[in-house]
């Protein structure tokens, strides 16, 4: 090939280059991109955009639930635990699934025993504490908020009354169920 040759290969190249490069610069000219003031679609334990994150507009935590533990019932919380029958057991003595067993959770110690269990590092940072019934409360509002970072998928119970029944429930898979009601 000849000088001249390369020379038309190079400017042609350099051509489509500054093409390019203009065509980009007019199109930015003419579109604007504009970012929404709140996300078109949010994921679940994902954290909240920042404009919605004010102290002052939400509380610190979910609802409580000890007022409505009066009203609650065990057989409404059975109802709403079968979701969690895909990586939960509750009867004495049945092995871990994807999660432990939830026999007598109530009032142990977080992230402990449960027949050998490993749980995730998340919810290990716990470890001192016990399942309380604002624990719980707080786990099965949003576990990513309890722990973040949690090995648990499930999204939580957003209705206050549909915890209560399920702490209810909890209680009663016991040898010794609490008195919730204090």
């Amino acid at each position: 090939m000849s000088s001249f040759e390369w020379n038309k290969i190079i400017g042609a190249a350099l051509a489509a280059m500054i093409l390019a490069m203009v065509s980009g610069i007019i199109a930015n000219m003419l579109v604007k991109p504009t970012i929404p003031a709140k996300p078109a679609y949010l994921v679940a334990g994902s954290e909240k955009p920042a404009q919605q994150q004010t102290a002052a507009a939400k509380p610190a935590g979910p609802e409580p639930i000890a007022p409505l533990l009066a009203k609650a019932d065990p057989k409404a919380g059975a109802e709403q635990a079968k979701k969690c029958m895909v990586c939960h057991t509750f009867e004495k003595g049945q092995p871990n699934r994807i999660g432990p067993n939830l026999y007598e959770v109530i009032g142990t110690p977080i992230a402990e025993g449960r027949n050998g269990y490993q749980f995730s590092a998340a919810l290990s940072k716990h470890k001192g504490e016990k399942w309380t019934v604002d624990n719980l409360n707080h786990w099965l509002s949003n576990p990513q908020s309890f722990a973040q970072g949690t090995k648990m998928t499930f999204a939580g119970l957003p209705k206050a009354q549909d915890r209560a029944d399920v702490v209810a429930y909890l209680n009663t898979l016991s040898d010794h169920p609490q008195n919730l009601s204090k």
